[in-house]
């Protein structure tokens, strides 16, 4: 791992907002304010004219611009090969509108702390391989060498243990390991995992997520509610023109936040000439919700049984992501599992300041002596490690002998404890065979369709008059860093072949060097 000469940052590049930290001299996480002094920025993206790009203008003004320059929303598109806009005669892709938030993020903590050499980013635990390697792409294009990729609830753990004053060697030390849930509903993306730790030691029992499911989706159900009550009323539909559901989302975002501590707001509503104000009580907004928080608690069930626990052996439950400050989420969490949420740490920065927490321990473990890091901080990060799980099942493209069916042979099943190495012995399913193709699929579903190509292994020039049914030994392995060794032998030959896969699809070298001078050429602000 190289560490660049520069300052050394955590980063979380959010659906919503998106915010960026340090440790400080003393080993405090601290979040660095934008130029307005906001520790947050909305991941909102403004093309305006001639390369000019604004990041996080506020949604009057993004209403008042043409739709087609308004960008929001883009993480949950990452990795997705298919999203194209185009501006300014030019087409780009999710990783290079992220980058642009990530240059607004650079660009403007640079003038507070000097230049950032390094970064880590946090992603979702339930984004895929393809959409980590986007999220990386992203980094390299806004001019940020991205050291490592963590985990939005692993990181939130580290925040959690430090803010408990539990975390490195010279923390306290416990008599038994802690076992927290961290349950992450942002503004996009959810996730809940179960994290089992001490001071020097994180490990990462179980979990599972939904990158298509967040606050924003609240926010939907309310806009929705209002557009079909003007439709009763006025028989247009407000969500038949971009810019009425750009002032429409802002303010359901604003309702959403008022019913929070109130039991009823209003929401206005323009269309062509017409207009109407809907009032909405907590109780109707929590009754047209039900279902996205009833989803919520279901992963938060299944998590636990994956991780082999019960609520009762909990000691704690972090909420994390700033839809959880909606009333309804930790009332429904005590009542699933009887505990009290842990209110204490910012649920709009405690992922940042753990990717600054992660970012400062490889640096130690990286650098030593070298580092920057007061002595102090040194100490208590020296010796902390981290053991993950892989949120997603690895198979390997297989033949039922009975259906002759394709399916998806699951090698390394989801919540498998990382290092990983898996054998198994497959046959060869025609005479004369001469060369066995291994199709890497990552997924756990037994449709190989419902599942993504990582890549392939193939084994050509095999012996001559091969009998059907021959012996083909496939290994798999998966190791702490996230790569995934492939390897496949003939038995009766003894050829090989392996392919080392690291977070494959998405951009090319050669776009990435595009995109970056584009990236460059572009005045942000």
């Amino acid at each position: 791992m190289e560490f660049r000469e520069g300052q050394t940052v955590g980063i979380d590049l959010g659906t919503t907002f998106s915010s960026i930290a340090q440790l400080d001299e003393e080993g405090n996480p601290v979040s660095i304010p934008n130029e307005d002094d906001d520790v947050e920025t909305p991941s909102l993206v403004l093309l305006a004219e001639g390369g000019h790009v604004i990041v996080g203008p506020n949604r009057m003004r993004a209403a008042m611009e043409d739709p087609d320059h308004v960008v929001e929303r883009i993480k949950r598109h990452m990795g997705e090969t298919q999203y194209k806009r185009t501006f300014d005669g030019k087409e780009i892709t999710p990783e290079f509108l992220s980058a642009l938030i990530l240059k607004k993020l650079r660009q403007d903590t640079e003038k507070r702390i000097g230049q950032i050499g390094n970064a880590v980013i946090t992603v979702p635990y339930y984004f895929n391989d393809v959409r980590r390697k986007a999220t990386q792409d992203a980094g390299r294009i806004a001019g940020i060498h991205v050291i490592d990729i963590i985990n939005e609830p692993t990181a939130a753990t580290l925040t959690y243990a430090w803010h408990r004053g539990e975390l490195g060697a010279v923390g306290p030390t416990f008599e038994k390991p802690r076992t927290a849930l961290v349950y992450d509903l942002g503004g996009g993306t959810f996730d809940v995992t179960v994290v089992r730790y001490t001071p020097t030691h994180f490990r990462v029992l179980a979990t599972d997520g939904d990158v298509q499911l967040g606050g924003v989706d609240w926010n939907d159900r309310l806009l929705d509610h209002v557009c079909e009550e003007f439709k009763s009323r006025h028989g247009k539909d407000p969500r038949d023109s971009v810019a009425a559901v750009h002032v429409l989302r802002n303010d359901c975002d604003l309702a959403k936040l008022e019913l929070s501590d109130n039991p009823e707001t209003k929401i206005a509503c323009r269309h062509e000439g017409k207009s109407i104000t809907v009032a909405v009580t907590q109780d109707q907004f929590e009754a047209m919700t039900a279902d996205l928080l009833q989803r919520t608690a279901d992963t938060t069930e299944l998590v636990l049984q994956q991780a082999g626990i019960s609520a009762k052996a909990l000691d704690a439950l972090v909420m994390v992501g700033g839809a959880t400050l909606m009333p309804q989420v930790p009332r429904m969490l005590k009542d699933l599992l009887g505990k009290e949420p842990h209110h204490e740490i910012s649920p709009h920065t405690a992922v940042a300041q753990g990717a600054a927490i992660h970012a400062a321990i490889l640096e130690v473990q990286h650098l030593g002596e070298k580092s920057a890091l007061a002595d102090k901080v040194h100490k208590m990060l020296t010796g902390v490690k981290q053991e993950n799980v892989n949120s997603h099942g690895l198979g390997v493209l297989a033949t039922n002998p009975r259906s002759r069916k394709d399916v998806n042979h699951l090698m390394i099943p989801r919540n498998t404890p990382l290092p990983a190495e898996v054998k198994r012995t497959f046959k060869t399913k025609h005479d004369k065979q001469q060369r066995v193709s291994v199709q890497v699929i990552e997924g756990d579903a037994p449709d190989p369709a419902a599942c993504s190509l990582l890549g392939k292994c193939r084994i050509t020039d095999l012996p001559v008059d091969l009998p059907r049914g021959s012996l083909v030994e496939v290994t798999y392995a998966f190791d702490t860093s996230g790569r995934i060794l492939v390897s496949a032998r003939d038995k009766t030959g003894g050829k090989e072949a392996s392919i080392e896969i690291e977070r494959r699809s998405g951009l090319s070298e050669a776009q990435i060097d595009v995109y970056t001078k584009l990236a460059n050429e572009y005045m942000v602000e």
